[in-house]
């Protein structure tokens, strides 16, 4: 991913959201999870490499139990930035997107998530409330167009018991069946370029968001250098997966597998 410098203001507030955090003494994941939002989105926040919202610096006052220190902060640094285009909030850019690709090394994409495999991860009622909905835009008059390749490891990997994984397999099949989905399976192998999960999400107008999962938390990028990137890593994962029909077979023999 392209490197580049968030506006002194973002990094401004950042700062302050980490200095108390740290004064609290508690880790991002956990101020995540007493928030209900996810640990990519704090380290964000306190990157600066995004804009929150002042009823967020609110919510974090609350949480953190230091006033109102982070509000007048966002009235200070934040009031009047504006959002970085570059930073622009995926799950709004999914919601309003015609085509959607996502590749997936560990665990299905939200999207197709049962709600009992979202719930092991996820880490509370509201965050998998948020997933839920997010699910709707597959089952709306105009749905987008989803395609999705997994690994083969996502599928042997148990999340929630056997019950779950069956019920997941079979949920993915059923999904499958809708003309607006497409589901491969990839094997497991090097493919260049890729090293991790990512998601991209095309607009009406062409407009292209990418979403990539990264040890620290989730990078979100409109540049087209690495736009391009992910499209054509994107591309290779479809070339050298299985078909449409070979997966479906590969998702029943996982199936029978959680079965037995």
């Amino acid at each position: 991913m392209a490197k580049r410098k968030p506006s002194p203001a973002l990094e401004a507030f950042g700062a302050e959201v980490r200095r108390l955090r740290e004064e609290a003494g508690i880790t991002r994941t956990e101020l995540a999870q007493r928030v209900a939002v996810t640990p990519s989105y704090i380290s964000q926040v306190e990157s600066g490499n995004t804009r929150c919202r002042k009823d967020f610096a609110q919510r974090l006052d609350q949480t953190l139990g230091m006033g109102e220190q982070l509000t007048t902060a966002w009235t200070k640094h934040l009031r009047a930035a504006s959002y970085p285009k570059f930073f622009a909030d995926y799950t709004e850019a999914e919601a309003t997107a015609e085509l959607l690709r996502a590749y997936e090394a560990t665990f299905v994409t939200g999207l197709l998530q049962t709600e009992e495999y979202a719930r092991i991860l996820l880490p509370n009622e509201t965050t998998l409330d948020g997933r839920l909905r997010r699910q709707q835009i597959l089952s709306r008059e105009a749905p987008p167009k989803l395609i999705v390749v997994m690994e083969e490891s996502v599928l042997m990997r148990e999340v929630g018991g056997p019950e779950v994984m069956r019920d997941q397999c079979e949920h993915l099949l059923r999904m499958s069946e809708r003309e607006n989905i497409t589901i491969q399976i990839a094997p497991i192998a090097y493919y260049p370029g890729v090293s991790g999960s990512f998601n991209i999400a095309t607009q009406s107008t062409h407009e292209e968001l990418a979403y990539l999962e990264t040890s620290p938390g989730g990078v979100t990028s409109d540049e087209s250098r690495d736009i391009l990137h992910v499209v054509g890593a994107f591309a290779e994962l479809q070339a050298r997966a299985m078909s449409v029909a070979e997966s479906r077979d590969f998702i029943r023999k996982a199936m029978d597998r959680w079965t037995t």
